[in-house]
């Protein structure tokens, strides 16, 4: 998918006439008014993709008198703990998910107690954005040929944060694996985290979802040394991708997925699939998370469903083919 600024904003604008998706309204009033508020549970600490995403979209649905909606920040076990009291609440459409490919990645890292692809039901693909190499902007390291060759001089001692159990912690393994490199991976809570270990001196580099990154890019504290992107980002246009630095076929993009619990009944879902898809092409919506680094996607059901199977699958072979573990 290329990151076309230009693109994306007129992508959205031209969806304006989704807006009126197949939803019925009354519905939707009664829901609305029927005094209870929907919790979305992001497996992350605030100020990550994830948590912005979730926020930006609860705070439209609100605006457009769909229900009023919470978010509930429970990050730990590479998202499992999140996932897991997601799916502890009743299966009626108050309690919902708001997570990463890491739900592709998790199943296989961790002795789960149950199956994410049979206990939880795809409801849209919202956003996606890039990961990225950071360091700190007083770091030597200008290049991540650069990084990578310390890293090959003194195996070990470069270190590399990232959040365990999760598809930046695949990342970070894919990395590794195609520069025939070993870092020390450093684990975190979440990415925000990380980043504030490197503006500390604390860590040396860092892979990360862009938002997490993206003030302090901006502010000039941290560096960007790749993007795990297929092509080349154009609010990034300076940076090359992994791919371009020298290991072909490195692609991570992140998604930001809605989930619900698998037992929630199908007008519920019909429902959701609604109000997330008509707040994520909502002009405004996209002008603020393009603003952030994140794309504005939108696509709701069997095709978001399928693609999460897809990907499952690839995660494992990787992660089996690696030899990656859980830290």
């Amino acid at each position: 998918m290329a990151y076309s600024r230009g693109r994306v904003l007129g992508l959205v604008a031209g969806a304006v006439a989704l807006l009126a998706l197949p939803v019925a309204l009354t519905g939707d009033a009664a829901w609305a008014q029927a005094g209870r508020t929907t919790k979305i549970v992001v497996p992350f600490p605030p100020g990550g993709g994830v948590d912005v995403v979730a926020r930006v979209l609860a705070e439209q649905i609100g605006r457009a008198q769909g229900p009023a909606m919470v978010i509930e920040n429970r990050p730990g076990a590479g998202t499992a703990i999140g996932m897991d009291a997601a799916l502890r609440a009743p299966p009626d459409g108050y309690t919902l998910l708001v997570t990463n490919n890491s739900f592709g990645v998790i199943p296989h890292l961790r002795k789960l107690d149950f199956d994410p692809l049979a206990s939880f039901e795809p409801v849209c693909n919202l956003a996606v954005t890039p990961a990225v190499v950071v360091v700190n902007t007083e770091s030597p390291y200008r290049t991540l040929a650069e990084l990578i060759a310390a890293a090959r001089a003194k195996p070990g001692d470069m270190t590399i944060g990232g959040a365990p159990g999760t598809v930046l912690n695949v990342a970070v393994e894919m990395l590794q694996h195609a520069a025939d490199v070993r870092m020390t991976f450093v684990p975190f809570g979440g990415t925000s985290p990380a980043v504030n270990a490197l503006l500390g001196g604390h860590l040396m580099s860092a892979l990360v979802d862009y938002p997490a990154a993206a003030g302090q890019l901006q502010a000039g504290k941290l560096r960007a040394l790749a993007t795990g992107s297929p092509r080349r980002i154009e609010w990034l246009a300076q940076v090359p991708t992994v791919a371009e630095s020298g290991y072909a076929g490195y692609d991570v993009e992140l998604w930001y997925g809605l989930f619900a619990p698998a037992k929630v009944p199908k007008e519920t879902i019909s429902r959701l699939e609604g109000w997330f898809a008509r707040a994520s092409q909502a002009p405004e919506i996209g002008t603020r998370l393009v603003a952030q680094g994140i794309t504005p996607v939108g696509t709701c059901g069997a095709a978001f469903a399928t693609y999460i199977r897809k990907q499952y699958d690839e995660y494992g072979r990787i992660i089996r083919e690696a030899s990656i573990k859980a830290e």
